[in-house]
């Protein structure tokens, strides 16, 4: 095995049980679920690198700069509750074509959740002027293309340092489930979710950029094995219906009756709020009604009236931000499947 070499899959490859293993292990939304302004604990996206790895709170401690800090020390420093949106890096990977082979996500890697904790930024006052990137390493263990490691994450001081970077404790006003890094996680608004290391062990700082494989190696984009690519950081736009009508349920195509049907969904970006989300019925895209925003990182909803008519019809969605990135319409291929946010598609027969 090539060390940090991923792989893409043959033209006319399956997807594999280790996939399989692997999409059973995490979990995405049910699209349905889009209709929650806040995603409930056991319907938000998982994504889970190694093991759940079992820490004992009463024991647990976080060492932050050679500092230790308990659970009850986190809690009792100022508080803080954000709505923020996260979405796997990852999402969308298993459309693309060719497959890059890994965990196979669809639409549905993503959430939006209440989360509550501390900001990390007071807790950095000593932190060393030369300081480049500050390190975060969670308890999970394991092997990833034949290195062993615990799942490491940097950030670059400035982002660090950001007010509303958090140590959470709590998800939607209860404390984390093990699955989403009980006792404490990091929060960092507007990334994909690989920034935001769960079960949190310590926080170090270095003055030279962190060469961890999570970093240097893992999500990166790059069309090459031998090429470098540019790291995955913030959220690119993306928008995603809620699926209309009832589902077939071996196909998951929709069945809606002739009329109108109010479609809806969410839309989200982590680089600026979102302007505008278009909805495309055939091919011809229709600008959606958005819903005043929230949150600063949670998404809006977006709602589309359309006048259904008799037979087969895709249905599409693409969102927009402030500064004029847009979904785009055709895949944008890269060898890890990383920050794939082509428009969604969704085939709808409409009965008479």
């Amino acid at each position: 095995m090539t060390i940090g070499l991923s792989r893409v899959a043959g033209v006319d490859e399956d997807i594999s049980l280790d996939e399989l293993r692997l999409a059973a292990r995490n979990h995405g939304l049910p699209l349905e679920a889009l209709r929650y302004d806040v995603t409930p604990e056991g319907l938000h996206y998982l994504l889970i690198h190694y093991d759940i790895p079992f820490v004992d709170a009463d024991t647990w401690r976080l060492d932050v700069l050679g500092r230790q800090y308990s659970l009850d020390d986190l809690k009792a420093l100022p508080a803080v509750t954000a709505r923020v949106t996260l979405e796997c890096a990852g999402n969308g990977r298993a459309k693309l074509f060719p497959r890059p082979v890994s965990q196979p996500w669809l639409d549905e890697a993503v959430g939006c959740a209440e989360w509550t904790g501390t900001p990390l930024a007071p807790l950095l006052a000593d932190l060393p002027p030369d300081t480049v990137d500050v390190v975060f390493t969670g308890a999970d263990h394991g092997l990833d293309r034949g290195v062993e490691q615990d799942y490491q994450r940097a950030l670059p001081v400035a982002e660090a340092l950001r007010e509303d970077v958090l140590l959470v404790y709590a998800m939607n006003g209860r404390p984390l489930l093990p699955q989403h890094g009980f006792p404490v996680r990091l929060l960092v608004p507007g990334w994909y979710g690989m920034a935001h290391v769960k079960w949190l062990c310590s926080v170090t700082a270095l003055n030279t950029p962190f060469q961890g494989f999570q970093q240097a190696v893992a999500y990166r984009v790059k069309q090459d094995a031998d090429e470098d690519g540019v790291p995955v950081t913030r959220i690119l736009p993306k928008a995603l219906l809620a699926p209309p009508g009832f589902p077939d349920f071996m196909t998951r195509r929709r069945f809606v009756e002739t009329g109108p049907v109010r479609l809806h969904g969410r839309a989200w970006c982590g680089f600026a709020p979102v302007a505008r989300v278009e909805v495309g019925i055939d091919g011809v895209w229709h600008e959606a009604k958005l819903d005043p925003p929230t949150d600063p990182y949670a998404w809006r909803r977006f709602e589309h009236l359309w006048e259904a008519t008799p037979g087969e019809h895709e249905l599409s969605v693409r969102a927009t931000d402030a500064e004029g990135r847009t979904q785009p319409v055709e895949q944008p291929w890269n060898r890890q499947g990383m920050a794939n946010n082509m428009a969604q598609r969704l085939a709808v027969t409409v009965r008479p």
